[in-house]
């Protein structure tokens, strides 16, 4: 009704306009009085498309006045790129007294959109335009046209199923995707109701209708039985009252990733209780060398609690632990190369007990993750330590025994001579006695210490006072300290209890050991001896020297077959002190520093 009002003023504007030039003559006359209050804009121009009178709308809609347009030509309101419609306009009025059409104007810096009719003044060669303001109409028909292509993408084109349904849970309209989802045709699955599709009317599925009527919009997954007998797993977004009353709800088939989760579950669930229950020490870190998961084996092997262990760099622990920064790099190169590295490490735990740790390591196992495996062989080594050293004892006794045999009877004869010449020996050749019969005591005593060795000896244990034991050998030592500008420093506790042992055995151990140190101290100094008990309910026996100390590559050698650290030592005198504790269920330790001096730590086990 509003667009034939519209229409029919137009008509009425163009007759009277005709009457133009009577309103000029005339002013009252009631044609000027439309030309003036008139809505549609008015523009009057001659045969040259010069402007000779506006009226008071188009002034209004183009925000210029009256004398501001006239004597404008009608090229200079319009764009450049939509002059040739001004031209258009011409070649049609020669020919016709009206012509119609759709014209820009330029309006500052925006552009305004009318419809147009224009029509000739015969009288005076003079054209008159109505322009109607169509700029909101063009932008309402935009909107709709867009609208329109906006269902036609959203809807009817897009991947996910589109379903609208009533209050029934009938379907009423659903898009090609839908259709192939419900593995049916759009006329079957019309007037389906979505209720049935669903396999299991569950828990979960009461939940999901309940939030749906509470709230009008429900995001969730549930398992639908298609047609054609086939199983899905869906995710939808339903929403009521979504388009002309209907609900909708947007389906996406998630068969293929739900039964990938439920195998990813099922994965990890066997890999965790595979981290969980290994007796190896599983640890998991991240590209950053982050750790993110250790295992109970693995915490219970380096005792430390996993959260203080987590998050914590990998790099900045095998730093902590000493170990070697080039192999720290060729572990990483190999990590790079070939996703893989193994190796060993030693660490020494927050309670001070060292240990060694053979380790493997896969790079990116799962998840950006790496995987290292480690375990304690400290056991290991130290069980196979003390095999080598028993092959070797065995080897030794084997080898004593017969040494011992072959050399004592000739050892036997050569004593005797050496007593009958004894008498006539002169001064002169004194020196030379005294030097045999010395070298040969001191064969005489290897040749013992090999016969321990070759043999168990027959050993009585007894219950011994071990401050008693240690003062007898110092007070034995004492002449030959003296000799050496030595003094002993003795420091026994009051609380130290009887020793289950054999004196004479440790008698002997404290003599090696003491000896040693008289011999490293060539410029005197003091030898301190110590007893006292642990907490573990162990004697601790300690001997310190002041000597020139012993460098840490070996400490570990000493206590082997025939390694010293003298020039004309055979090494059998701490093997044999390291046999001795051992028989005692002793343990023996060696702490030193090159220049400062040496700590021999000997701990017994208390009588029980």
């Amino acid at each position: 009704m509003k667009k034939e009002t519209q229409a029919n003023s137009m008509d009425t504007n163009e007759e009277n306009i005709n009457n133009y030039q009577f309103a000029q003559d005339d002013p009252s006359n009631l044609m000027n009085t439309i030309f003036s209050n008139i809505t549609e804009g008015i523009i009057i121009f001659d045969s040259k498309g010069k402007i000779v009178d506006v009226n008071p709308s188009i002034c209004i809609t183009l925000n210029r006045t009256k004398e501001d347009l006239i004597g404008q030509t009608l090229e200079s309101l319009v764009p450049k790129e939509k002059q040739f419609k001004i031209e258009k306009q011409w070649e049609i009025l020669s020919y016709k007294k009206h012509v119609k059409g759709h014209l820009p104007i330029i309006n500052g810096e925006s552009i305004i959109d009318f419809d147009f009719t224009t029509s000739t003044l015969v009288d005076h060669q003079l054209y008159v335009s109505i322009l109607r303001d169509v700029t909101e109409k063009l932008l309402l028909e935009k909107k709709v046209k867009k609208n329109a292509e906006l269902y036609e993408g959203l809807f009817l084109e897009a991947l996910d199923a589109i379903v609208f349904w009533d209050n029934e849970t009938r379907v009423v309209n659903a898009n090609e995707a839908a259709c192939k989802l419900f593995e049916c045709s759009l006329d079957e699955l019309i007037n389906k109701k979505l209720n049935d599709f669903v396999y299991k009317k569950n828990a979960p599925y009461y939940s999901f209708i309940k939030t749906l009527k509470d709230t009008g919009s429900v995001r969730d997954e549930t398992l639908f039985l298609m047609p054609n007998g086939q199983k899905k797993y869906v995710e939808f977004t339903s929403k009521l009252y979504a388009v002309d009353g209907y609900h909708m709800s947007i389906f996406r088939n998630v068969s293929e990733r739900y039964q990938m989760e439920q195998d990813l579950r099922e994965s990890e669930s066997r890999f965790r209780s595979i981290f969980e229950g290994a007796l190896e020490g599983f640890v998991l870190w991240n590209d950053h060398f982050e750790i993110v998961d250790i295992n109970p084996a693995g915490e219970k092997m380096i005792n430390v609690p996993k959260a203080h262990i987590v998050g914590r760099s990998l790099k900045n622990i095998l730093s902590d632990c000493e170990y070697p920064q080039t192999e720290l790099h060729e572990q990483i190169r190999l990590l790079e190369t070939d996703g893989k590295s193994s190796g060993t490490i030693n660490v020494t735990l927050n309670s001070g007990e060292n240990k060694h740790f053979e380790f493997s390591t896969k790079y990116n196992v799962i998840s950006n993750l790496s995987l290292t495996v480690f375990k304690d062989i400290t056991e290991k080594l130290e069980l196979e330590e003390r095999l080598h050293k028993s092959d070797t004892l065995n080897v030794i006794g084997e080898l004593a025994a017969g040494i011992a045999h072959e050399i004592r009877n000739p050892m036997t004869a050569l004593k005797g001579f050496i007593q009958l010449l004894e008498d006539s020996v002169t001064d002169k050749n004194a020196m030379y006695f005294d030097v045999i019969t010395t070298e040969l005591n001191r064969i005489d005593s290897i040749i013992n210490e090999f016969l321990i060795l070759a043999k168990p000896q027959a050993i009585k244990f007894v219950e011994q006072d071990i401050r008693v034991i240690l003062t007898e050998t110092v007070n034995l030592l004492n002449a030959q300290a003296m000799l050496h500008n030595i003094v002993f420093k003795l420091d026994y506790s009051d609380d130290i209890p009887p020793l289950f042992c054999e004196p004479n055995q440790l008698k002997k151990v404290f003599i090696n050991i003491i000896k040693n140190a008289i011999e490293v101290m060539d410029k005197g100094g003091t030898i301190t001896v110590t007893a006292t008990t642990t907490s573990d309910s162990r004697i601790h026996i300690s001997i310190r020297d002041e000597g020139f100390g012993i460098p840490e590559e070996k400490i570990k050698k000493l206590g082997q077959p025939f390694y010293t650290t003298k020039d004309r030592g055979t090494g059998l005198g701490l093997m044999v002190t390291y046999r001795i504790i051992e028989e005692h269920k002793g343990l023996i330790e060696v702490e030193s520093e090159v220049g400062v001096g040496t700590v021999f730590h000997i701990y017994l086990p208390e009588s029980n």
